[in-house]
């Protein structure tokens, strides 16, 4: 792996993603199994924010997780669907847990 915390890194064969910072976690969506880049990063941002309706939470996932993966249009309502499952999924001890873990690495 070749670069620095400032330039980012990169591969230093195909100067692609390293294997070991690529973040993809999979879930089902629509009956199909589903990677999605940096998904309990993004649930964990989300759960942080505290908002009550299932509706902002969906549109807030939707609206991080488009920002690193892409999500068909005709896919849209599985998509909210099971991003809505996965976070409410997450539990608060799993939330407490993963921000201990960040403070520490800071």
């Amino acid at each position: 792996m070749g670069g620095d915390e400032k330039d980012g890194y990169y591969c230093t064969i195909c100067g692609g993603i390293p294997p070991d910072q690529i973040k993809i976690r999979k879930i089902p969506i629509d009956g199909k199994e589903t990677g999605i880049d940096r998904l309990d990063w993004i649930l964990l941002d989300v759960a942080n924010l505290n908002l009550t309706s299932d509706e902002t939470i969906t549109m807030e996932i939707i609206r991080r997780v488009q920002q690193f993966n892409y999500i068909p249009t005709k896919k849209m309502t599985e998509y909210k669907k099971a991003l809505l499952r996965e976070y409410k999924t997450m539990a608060p001890d799993e939330r407490r847990r993963q921000n201990r873990e960040e403070m520490r690495n800071a």
